[in-house]
């Protein structure tokens, strides 16, 4: 069938792609922001694996007190 044929090379599809616009300035803010929300992220898991471990040694705390 079509998957046997042995002279003929599977190639990959081509795409010529050319963006109507660029703007290097507006390019370079992006690229900022985005380094911005890397870092605050970054800061809130942080948080949530405190909040993680507070609330996990509560939860012993009280196992072992009614237990």
């Amino acid at each position: 069938m079509g998957l046997f044929i042995p002279n003929r090379k599977v190639r990959n599809k081509r795409f010529d792609y050319e963006p109507r616009f660029y703007d290097p300035k507006k390019e370079e803010r992006l690229r900022q922001r985005m380094r911005v929300k890397r870092i605050t992220g970054k800061r809130r898991n942080t948080s949530g694996i405190i909040y993680f471990a507070i609330l996990f040694a509560i939860v012993i705390y009280v196992y072992l007190n009614l237990g």
